[in-house]
Parts: structure tokens; sequence; C-alpha cells
């Protein structure tokens, strides 16, 4: 069996769970997620904690055990606390404007790439070069921060683009040139 599989989930104050055939649906200050279980996993509510267990004697399922309680607790984590990724935007020229539900970025292309923020999710613009992404599910956040970052890499030569803040960057050397 799995270790983290075995933790049990605490459930906070002002958080509802629902165990459903197939699916957990939680309920809290920030939102409401339903998170989808692999089969051969079910959740039962024990003391105010949730407890994963496998069902059955397949051993092929139990691999999603410690899947389940990680993607179960992350939803009870979204909908008390949320998620957040930050954003910085390097480079002469390069700057982000929020316009209604969409996101207009200037990256040093011959046209403005427009992206639109999908459901779920709120996006902030610091001083046109902060972007601050937050939500409610932790697999949105991080795939909204990551289709931003895919506009404009961090080049390694002149460290310009979009980089997560506190990204560290190793700098190559560029040509040497003849002497």
């Amino acid at each position: 069996m799995s270790r983290i599989g075995k933790k049990p989930i605490a459930i906070p104050k002002g958080v509802t769970v629902k165990v459903a055939a197939g699916a957990v649906e939680v309920q809290g200050p920030k939102g409401k997620l339903r998170q989808v279980i692999p089969p051969g996993v079910a959740f039962a509510e024990e003391n105010g904690t949730l407890v994963a267990t496998l069902e059955g004697g397949n051993t092929e399922l139990r691999k999603f055990h410690g899947l389940a309680r990680s993607l179960v607790a992350n939803a009870v984590s979204g909908v008390t606390d949320g998620f957040k990724k930050e954003l910085d935007i390097v480079g002469v020229g390069y700057r982000a404007e929020l316009k209604g539900k969409q996101v207009h970025f200037a990256l040093g292309y011959s046209h403005p790439i427009v992206y639109d923020v999908p459901n779920g999710i709120d996006i902030t613009v610091d001083k046109q070069t902060h972007l601050t992404v937050t939500g409610v599910d932790r697999q949105l956040v991080g795939q909204v921060a990551a289709n931003i970052r895919q506009m404009r890499k961090p080049d390694p030569y002149k460290q310009k683009g979009v980089r997560y803040t506190g990204e560290v960057l190793k700098k190559k050397v560029g040509k040497t040139g003849a002497k």
C-alpha cells in the first residue's frame, strides 16, 4: 500500500465533502470542485477526516491509491486557500495588459498575442511585467501558467522571455568571434 494513500485528509471548518460514485465533491469558501477518482479507490469520511481505501484485491489498482489521495487533498486545500503562480516578463518592450477576460501580450513578435482566460482562473497584471495566476484547481492554475510561459520561453543567451518568479536560469555564453 502507498504511504501517501494511507494518510488521512483533514477537513477544515467551512468545507463540505460529498463522496459520490466515482467522484468526490468538495465545496468551501473559495469555490466548488468535483474530483474524479480512479477505479479501485474509495473514500470514506471518519471523524472529520477523509480516508482513502483500496477496493478489492486487484494489485494493479494499488498504484492509484496515493494519486487519488493527493488529488482529493489538492481539491480540499484549493477550496480553502487556493493556488497561485507568479510570472515575470523580462525584455525591452515585453509587456502584458488585461482587457476583460483576455490578456494581451507584446512579446517581441510582429503581432500581439491574445490569451483568453479560462473559467475558474483569475489573472492580475502588476506593472505590465508581473502576472499572478490564481484559482481553486491546482492543475488548471499550473497549466495556464505553463501556457503563458510557453508563449516566449526564457532565452538562455539574453535572459529575455516569460519566466516563473524566482526561476533561476543558467546563462550561456555566446560566440566569442574571430580574434
